[in-house]
């Protein structure tokens, strides 16, 4: 294992997240602010708690997986987008840099973004609603794999497009849709019988409602399931690097 280009790869993408500290971690802190400001006060305060927690408190573990899951998205899919846009890519192919070298830096870098992000918009949330967290080292789990699980999909994602316009398709058309339906803002308890079954088909309800049982004991789905679902989704973008690398599929054009 080449430990000296894994280090160099990751220092450069992490420089680069500092070099625009105002966009990368002002942006989406302000942003999340803006939500817990307009459901957590405006509108919370006319909506009765949810299984004994308040509207604001628990919305708090949703907004975070909305951030995380977004930006894991994001920071992975421009990190290896821009090599392949100005041609760099090929030079960090015919280095003695292994496959597994490159995907563990670059998804690394992106995870550690995500995971600081979140955290960061944890300790901001506690300005604004009592937190409490009953399952602490779960919560660390749930965040961790999330990050890593969705910074594997941005990397398929930013491999697979040739253009920018590709590269936000899939995160503003489909992945934000998901987590708005998935339970961020609502427990899926207070569906009807009939959308409780038909929400139970999108995959972030399960990354949600495990996240949430970590602060308050409650969930809309078992943890076990939810647990399960996050490592079967990891499973699945971890089989989507490999054979991206092992057929060169929108590498070696």
């Amino acid at each position: 294992m080449n430990f000296h280009a894994i280090r160099a790869i990751y220092t450069f993408e992490m420089a680069r997240t500092f070099r625009t500290l105002l966009q990368s971690i002002v942006s989406p802190v302000i942003s999340t602010s803006l939500y817990f400001v307009v459901f957590g006060a405006a509108i919370g305060s006319r909506i009765t708690g949810i299984d004994g927690v308040s509207y604001g408190a628990f919305i708090v573990p949703g907004l975070i997986m909305l951030s995380l899951l977004t930006q894991s998205i994001s920071n992975a899919s421009f990190g290896i987008f821009f090599p392949k846009f100005t041609g760099t890519i090929y030079e960090l192919l015919s280095a003695p840099v292994s496959y597994v070298e490159i995907v563990i830096s670059y998804v690394g870098a992106a995870a550690t973004k995500s995971i600081i992000l979140s955290l960061i918009i944890l300790a901001t949330s506690a300005l604004f609603v009592p937190l409490e967290i009953q399952h602490p080292l779960w919560m660390l789990l749930f965040l961790v794999l999330t990050a890593f699980t969705f910074c594997l999909f941005g990397f398929v994602l930013g491999i697979w497009a040739d253009g920018f316009e590709k590269l936000q398709l899939v995160p503003f058309l489909i992945v934000t849709p998901l987590i708005f339906l998935g339970g961020s803002f609502y427990s899926i308890e207070m569906l009807p019988p009939v959308w409780q079954t038909v929400t139970l088909f999108n995959p972030v309800v399960y990354l949600i409602s495990g996240f949430r049982w970590s602060f308050y004991g409650i969930a809309d789905v078992s943890v076990g399931v939810s647990l399960g679902m996050t490592l079967l989704f990891l499973a699945i973008c971890l089989g989507l690097v490999a054979w991206i690398f092992k057929t060169g599929y929108r590498l070696k054009a």
